[in-house]
């Protein structure tokens, strides 16, 4: 009997190891066929171009073609919805971006969650915001400017691209964490012609839309929504110098459907760690305007998990509802 019951643990152990060694000869030959990336933007923006950068780089370092497939609409639940419905493959990937985690919570009735549903892959980059008032303003530093909102409660515009998007959510943490009253005023698409005409006074913006403007003097920038300074704006100060813990940052990154063999994601998080270190993929990337940096699929996951749980907390205190 215990001969038999030896026999069985060998034949079991030995079928488990060689399960598991043809799941990692067949992750090591990951790719076999072409990959899709899926963005949940247009065609032409950052997002998109990121997206394409990153792909044509992997398709050289990993042999088989990563194509870019745009399925924009719902604030980008679109095209995140298709991935984590889609085989765990290793074939279809989404370009992740900060946006995913405040719909977790501006969306009510999605049918999938941004955090559990989604494998985090690797970390592309960060995407730093810069917060900019029109020069007519009288304040050249964020003391100046929280005491000068104090003082005028309710009488600053804050100009945004959209209601629940990254530039009005940046703002709303910003009057959360510094008690002062700005007044939102929502755009469909570009705001900065009024912006330069002084009819709305400030903005949290992606450095590169205003960096012309910022160099000739015709936005001051402030203060630059990122933890730390940023390389390209070393002069600019970070948000956090003045408001300690604010952290607003845009980023973009690669995920997967739930369950995508972990072989699979650790292979991809090191070609793109490898790609993002490359000097002249820094520059490409810096001149998109993301600031490269490197994460493990814990840290990347992490950091999904963190920023869901933050703008739940800046939704809800905004009482801020989808359009």
């Amino acid at each position: 009997m215990k001969l038999r019951r030896r026999k069985f643990l060998h034949l079991t152990a030995t079928a488990v190891t060689l399960r598991l060694a043809s799941r990692y000869a067949w992750a090591q030959a990951y790719p076999t066929r072409p990959v899709r990336i899926i963005v949940g933007f247009p065609a032409g923006i950052a997002p998109d171009i990121v997206a394409r950068v990153v792909g044509q780089a992997l398709s050289d370092r990993l042999g088989q073609q990563f194509v870019v497939e745009n399925r924009p609409g719902a604030g980008s639940n679109i095209g995140t919805e298709i991935v984590v419905r889609a085989p765990p493959d290793g074939y279809t990937l989404l370009l992740a971006v900060s946006s995913g985690a405040i719909n977790a919570t501006l969306y009510s009735n999605l049918s999938f969650s941004y955090v559990h549903d989604l494998a985090p892959v690797g970390m592309i980059g960060l995407g730093p915001f810069v917060m900019v008032v029109n020069p007519k303003l009288p304040t050249k530093n964020v003391p100046e400017f929280i005491a000068y909102a104090k003082a005028n409660p309710g009488k600053i515009n804050m100009a945004s691209q959209g209601t629940g998007l990254a530039s009005h959510l940046m703002g709303e943490l910003f009057k959360m964490m510094a008690g002062v009253n700005l007044v939102h005023v929502p755009y469909a698409g570009n705001f900065t012609a009024d912006l330069l005409s002084g009819q709305v006074q400030v903005a949290f913006v992606p450095i590169t839309n205003v960096i012309e403007y910022m160099r000739d003097a015709r936005l001051r920038p402030l203060a630059v929504t990122t933890a730390t300074r940023v390389e390209f704006l070393p002069d600019v100060p970070a948000m956090s110098e003045f408001l300690p813990g604010y952290d607003a940052t845009g980023w973009n990154g690669i995920g997967a459907p739930r369950g995508t063999p972990s072989a699979i994601i650790d292979k991809l998080n090191n070609e793109i760690n490898a790609i993002v270190r490359d000097p002249a993929m820094k520059e490409r990337l810096f001149s998109l305007g993301v600031e490269p940096l490197s994460m493990t699929p814990a840290e990347f996951g992490k950091r999904i998990a963190d920023d869901t749980e933050k703008w739940a907390k800046v939704i809800k205190f905004a009482n801020i509802k989808a359009e």
